[in-house]
């Protein structure tokens, strides 16, 4: 029976996208199936039609309507479809019900999410991740996999095959779920280790719908030549490159997996060690597309996720990325009432993007100041302080001394006035007045496409 095969690729499958639409759901979009449409392609599945439906709340037993699960139940008859995909969360009976009625497979929008997760993860922790999600999604549907199997009673305390290997599988996912979280926990010290060894770097985290053209950007930006496919979900590996950031200096920005709507909570969960850089960065840049028709839900839902992970109140610019797109133009006049200080930008094209790096330059600059350090030349201990803790811009010396021009967030200004109260600290005004002995730190030009280890 169909049960067996739900580990099968969509890819040579058709099917038909259904969603109940509920009284708090809106859209700015005029097509609320059109992200599942997207997940479905992206997933391989041939789309064979759509059907919508408004209620006030979804039927207990199996969320539409009797009349229109009749309906759907001829409509998939007539178009052969091989699997009902919704774009609502159901419960276990309910995918059940929908089963038996329509004698097809039912795949929900977390399924579905799950099922391209696990086809474009590609380190290892990635498919830690997405495993550890699957399991946790299907422990509670374990009994009607199993549905195809017999069942003798006979009698009292014993049972027939199917249900004792329901339950050895269920011990055997639990114990799996069980090792893979003690795994990810470790993986994700590992990666809190990582980021706070780049503490006295300056770091700048990509965010942003999936699809966005985050990747795009960082490309643009870095040369990097990481991932960058039109589809949802391209990334779900962190990439971190070394980007020298005119007026400030080389900065590390990472590239991180798109959110979503309706993003299922186990994904948010097992991707924590993933999401490490945006949690720790000095500032999210928040890509958006702004040719997109639902572009303000989609900065909505991207809130909403930030909020969960707890970092909805750090630093944030919003970028609203392929104003170069067609009809785009009506969309970022419109985006812009709702969020005036947004930069707009197309990463494809480079429009904008001199002055999305001042918009950059001037949100990293916020708690920071540009000093002058004078000191001895044979201070060393300050010296490193300045090079670890700070941005040394430039040198310039005067017989024993050397003044170092930097650039230092409040924080490390305070330890600094209080290790070392022998330094002359004074804001920066002017360059020096001897540009001849005046010795600029050497960036390098190949810096910019340096991976982080």
């Amino acid at each position: 029976m169909y049960e067996v095969e739900r580990a099968k690729s969509l890819a040579s499958e058709s099917g038909v996208l259904v969603r109940v639409i509920l009284p708090d759901q809106l859209f700015d979009d005029d097509d609320p199936l059109a992200e599942l449409e997207g997940l479905a392609t992206t997933a391989g599945l041939r789309i064979a039609g759509t059907m919508t439906q408004r209620r006030g709340k979804p039927t207990a037993g199996t969320y539409l309507g009797k009349g229109k699960l009749e309906e759907l139940r001829l409509f998939v008859e007539h178009t052969e479809a091989d699997v009902v995909l919704f774009d609502n969360d159901l419960s276990p009976g309910q995918t059940r019900n929908l089963e038996k009625a329509l004698s097809v497979k039912v795949i929900d929008r977390t399924e579905l999410i799950l099922d391209i997760f696990a086809t474009h993860a590609q380190t290892h922790e990635a498919r830690l991740s997405v495993e550890l999600a699957q399991l946790e999604y299907s422990l509670p549907r374990l009994k009607r996999m199993w549905t195809h199997l017999s069942r003798y009673n006979m009698g009292v305390g014993m049972r027939g095959p199917g249900e004792k290997q329901l339950e050895i599988d269920r011990r055997l996912v639990e114990k799996r779920i069980y090792d893979l979280r003690t795994e990810l926990k470790q993986a994700q010290k590992r990666k809190q280790r990582l980021v706070r060894s780049r503490e006295n770097h300056m770091t700048v985290s990509l965010v942003g719908y999936t699809n966005a053209g985050k990747s795009t950007l960082m490309n643009a930006l870095t040369e990097a030549d990481v991932l960058a496919a039109d589809k949802l979900f391209a990334t779900l590996d962190t990439r971190t490159r070394r980007w020298q950031l005119p007026n400030w200096g080389p900065v590390l920005l990472s590239d991180t997996v798109g959110f979503i709507r309706d993003l299922p909570h186990r994904l948010i969960a097992s991707f924590k060690a993933t999401l490490e850089e945006a949690r720790q960065a000095n500032l999210l840049l928040h890509v958006a597309d702004v040719s997109n028709p639902a572009v303000l839900d989609q900065i909505t839902a991207v809130y909403s996720v930030l909020e969960e992970l707890g970092i909805d109140e750090k630093a944030a610019l919003l970028v609203l990325n392929k104003v170069d797109a067609p009809d785009a133009a009506g969309r970022l006049e419109k985006t812009r009432c709702r969020y005036p200080n947004a930069v707009a930008v197309s990463a494809k094209t480079g429009e904008g993007i001199d002055s999305f790096k001042a918009a950059v330059s001037e949100a990293l600059s916020r708690g920071f100041r540009d000093l002058d350090v004078t000191t001895g030349v044979d201070n060393g201990r300050l010296l490193a302080f300045l090079s670890d803790s700070g941005e040394v811009l430039s040198k310039s010396y005067s017989e024993e001394q050397v003044t170092v021009h930097c650039r230092m967030g409040e924080k490390h200004i305070g330890r600094m006035t209080t290790q070392f109260p022998e330094a002359e600290i004074r804001d920066h005004i002017s360059p020096p007045s001897t540009p001849e002995t005046h010795i600029d730190v050497d960036d390098d030009p190949h810096d910019n496409v340096e991976e982080v280890a």
